[in-house]
């Protein structure tokens, strides 16, 4: 289904009827790898997915967005559904988004239960050898954007942008470009203490993209959390161990699995 948020078409599933469960999908996916989920929690729950803009068949931000703005824009979903209260789930940037919006006072909307799976949030630290890298980086880009090298290599900064860039910003248009430098730059870290919901925190051991050890630390530091590690599995492990996933789900949220 589609919907017009503040000029921008929202694609959105409503699965199930009951209390309200609103998931949010990662950077560079969207609501089709969370199928089974909804499925899943649609048996008891009214379940809300939506592609957040920039993402599956909803429209790009029409600038730069930080991660204040995709709250915003979720906020706004959900005053347009009438939820004023439901259970959140989000993978990845998803959990970032929810971490910041759990932090928001006198919304008009109250979080509920919170399952975190493969979340951001955590800005890494750089190593000496990266902030070198880095540097090198950015004077090597200044010095190639200086109109005679520029006339002579108009290709070089682009080169070099797709040499360094992630396979996340190399696939992304400008917009999202900027939106994904501004998103990963925040570190949300010192808004963990603050989560007062349950936290149920879901994490593949082999996650590179966000390590276990940002798992153990957000399960540190969010009061009433706990933490359940998916053996083997790296970033998307609601996908690689789906039927585990489920069922440790299914027991947070009160749900019955067959089988």
């Amino acid at each position: 289904m589609i919907i017009n948020i503040d000029g921008i078409n929202t694609n959105y599933i409503k699965q199930g009827s009951g209390e309200a469960c609103l998931l949010l999908h990662g950077w560079g996916a969207n609501i089709k790898l969370f199928e089974r989920l909804i499925n899943l929690l649609s048996e008891k729950y009214c379940v809300y997915a939506l592609d957040m803009p920039g993402f599956g068949e909803t429209d790009e931000p029409k600038d730069t967005w930080c991660v204040d703005d995709y709250v915003d824009f979720v906020l706004k979903f959900a005053e347009k559904m009438n939820i004023t209260s439901a259970n959140l789930l989000g993978h990845s940037f998803g959990g970032r988004v929810i971490i910041k919006m759990v932090n928001r006072e006198n919304t008009g909307f109250e979080p509920l239960k919170i399952m975190l799976i493969d979340s951001a949030g955590i800005k890494p630290k750089k190593s000496l050898k990266q902030k070198l890298s880095l540097r090198a980086y950015k004077i090597s880009r200044t010095v190639m954007q200086t109109p005679p090298l520029k006339k002579m290599f108009p290709d070089a900064v682009e080169n070099m942008r797709k040499k360094r860039g992630s396979a996340d910003y190399n696939s992304a248009s400008p917009v999202m470009r900027s939106t994904l430098v501004k998103v990963v730059n925040e570190d949300l870290t010192p808004l963990l203490k603050n989560i007062k919901q349950s936290t149920l925190l879901i994490w593949g051991d082999k996650d590179t993209a966000t390590p276990i050890d940002d798992a153990r630390l957000m399960e540190k530091l969010i009061p009433d959390s706990g933490l359940v590690v998916v053996k083997g599995s790296g970033h998307y492990s609601f996908l690689e161990q789906p039927v585990f996933v489920e069922r440790v789900i299914a027991s947070f949220m009160n749900l019955e699995v067959s089988g």
